[in-house]
C-alpha cells in the first residue's frame, strides 16, 4: 500500500485559490465553450451557482481525516473482534473527467484495545470523497488514514461504485460498477480474516 500512497496528491495552498469571481468567471467561459450565453437569464447566477456548488462538493480538501479519527475510546469490555460499518453511501468525482462517481463503501478494522465511534468511519469516507479522485486511490486513503491513527491490527477497505465517465461518456455502459479492495495487517496476512470481511459485506 505504501508505494500507492506515497503518489498522493497534495492540496492546493489557500494562497493560490482563485477567487470566488475568477472562479464564476471560468464557469462562464465554459458556458460559452459549450455553445451557450452566460447573459441570458436562465444563466445569469449559474456562475455563482456552481462555485457554490463546488465549495460543497469538494469541501473534503478543507478537512483533515486526522481530526476526525483523533477521538478513540478505550473502554471496550475486552472486545476485540472486527468492527464492520458497511454500506456507506458517498459521492465522488472522477480526477479525468470531473463528472459523478457514486458508490457505497465498507470498511473493517481489528481494535487493538481502542475504538472509533462508528460515526467517525463514515466521516473518512465523506472526506476522500469530497475531492477529485480515482477510486484506487480513495480506497487505499481511507485504509491509510484509520491504520495510521488507530493502530488496529488490520484494516479492511472495499469500495463498490459506478462511474458516470463511462455511462455519461465514452463507452456509455450504464450499471457497470468497480470495486475496489485494501487490506493491511491481519486482514492481508490472514486469509480467514479476509474471507470472513468479504463474506461479511455480502451478508453471508
Amino acid at each position: 500500500m505504501d508505494a500507492i500512497v506515497k503518489n498522493f496528491p497534495q492540496t492546493t495552498p489557500e494562497s493560490n485559490r482563485p477567487t470566488q469571481k475568477e472562479a464564476e468567471d471560468a464557469v462562464r467561459t465554459l458556458l460559452r465553450w459549450a455553445g451557450d450565453d452566460p447573459a441570458r437569464e436562465g444563466l445569469l447566477d449559474t456562475p455563482a451557482r456552481v462555485a457554490k456548488a463546488y465549495r460543497e462538493l469538494f469541501a473534503g480538501y478543507e478537512m483533515d481525516a486526522e481530526d476526525v479519527l483523533g477521538r478513540t475510546f478505550e473502554e471496550v469490555a475486552g472486545y476485540d473482534d472486527m468492527v464492520l460499518v458497511k454500506d456507506i453511501p458517498f459521492f465522488s468525482h472522477c480526477e479525468h473527467h470531473m463528472v459523478p462517481i457514486i458508490g457505497k463503501a465498507h470498511v473493517a478494522y481489528m481494535p487493538e484495545g481502542r475504538v472509533l465511534g462508528l460515526s467517525k468511519i463514515a466521516r473518512v469516507v465523506e472526506i476522500y470523497g469530497r475531492r477529485l479522485q480515482t477510486q484506487e486511490t480513495m480506497t487505499a486513503q481511507i485504509a491509510k488514514a484509520i491504520d495510521e491513527t488507530l493502530r488496529p491490527r488490520g484494516v479492511a477497505v472495499m469500495i463498490e461504485a459506478e462511474h458516470m465517465c463511462m455511462a455519461m461518456r465514452g463507452v456509455q455502459k450504464q450499471g457497470s460498477t468497480t470495486l475496489t479492495t485494501t487490506f493491511t495487517g491481519s486482514f492481508k496476512t490472514e486469509p480467514a480474516d479476509q474471507a470472513r470481511f468479504m463474506s461479511m459485506v455480502r451478508g453471508r
